[in-house]
């Protein structure tokens, strides 16, 4: 029995609204379906499609008459609950230097893998969802991708846009080979550095309480908050089906800080940032 499921995430972010799309195909068993997940400010929905419906190459993935690629997207869903239609461009996108799991991508039968396709690139379009127009004119996008049976059983994740920069972490309970252990991931880029922080550099969780986190890895330090949740229910894969339901924030209030040593790089509160909170 094949328990797998593939999806990517694709954020886009002006400085008034903020759209995430979630397209993902998973298998149970001998059963296959796919679906497209839209998340906004105020909603989100998860809209199913037949499994015949979807297709992928290496950078694209259409289900139906939708399109998701590393040159934009394109979306055209009707259902009783929701219409979206709308075309969104990418400017060049900002690849990191290695794969996000360094040498974990090397490691079989992992439980959830993560990629990370861009950090920040440009975006620029009209989408209407409902009714509602959403503009993307001197906007950033993001974009990721899982694969695997199931996310973590407990994690946070967190995605933000900055002024010179952008920045992710993913901090998460990992079974492997019979023990579990927390694995850290997490990118900042500021000022043309990217600064990497993981388990595989030495990162280890030294305070997680009330929806913080702080993760040191030698002289570097960082902190992220979540300080006011606006969370929508979203579906995540469990043993492949969609069967799970987590809370995301795809435009919340928190709070980052970055520190080398003694100096502090930034630190910043914003209403602008992606959150789920899953302990």
């Amino acid at each position: 029995m094949n328990h797998s499921f593939y999806g990517w995430y694709l954020k886009c972010q002006s400085e008034t609204q903020t759209l995430g799309v979630i397209p993902a195909v998973h298998n149970t068993g001998n059963k296959r379906t796919c679906s497209i997940q839209v998340i906004t400010d105020n909603d989100a929905w998860t809209v199913m499609f037949p499994a015949d419906a979807f297709k992928r190459t290496k950078r694209n993935i259409v289900i139906g008459e939708n399109r998701f690629g590393e040159k934009g997207m394109h979306l055209a869903i009707r259902t009783p609950q929701v219409t979206v239609r709308g075309k969104l461009d990418f400017g060049p996108l900002y690849s990191l230097k290695y794969d996000i799991m360094g040498p974990f991508s090397l490691v079989p039968f992992m439980e959830c893998r993560h990629s990370v396709w861009s950090m920040r690139h440009s975006v620029k379009g009209n989408v209407c969802i409902n009714g509602q127009k959403y503009y993307f004119r001197n906007a950033w996008g993001y974009w990721e991708g899982d694969c695997g049976r199931s996310f973590p059983k407990e994690y946070v994740w967190t995605q933000c846009f900055f002024n010179d920069g952008a920045l992710m972490l993913s901090v998460a309970d990992i079974p492997m080979a019979g023990i579990r252990f927390t694995g850290i991931i997490g990118v900042v880029l500021w000022r043309g550095k990217e600064y990497r922080i993981a388990t595989y550099l030495g990162a280890k969780v030294v305070k997680r309480q009330n929806k913080m986190v702080r993760v040191k890895q030698g002289s570097l330090e960082l902190d992220v908050r979540l300080l006011e949740t606006s969370g929508h229910p979203l579906k995540a894969p469990l043993k492949g089906d969609m069967a799970r339901t987590i809370h995301e924030s795809a435009s919340c209030r928190a709070f980052y800080q970055l520190c080398k040593g003694d100096h502090t790089l930034f630190a910043f509160e914003t209403n602008r940032a992606s959150f789920e909170f899953e302990y």
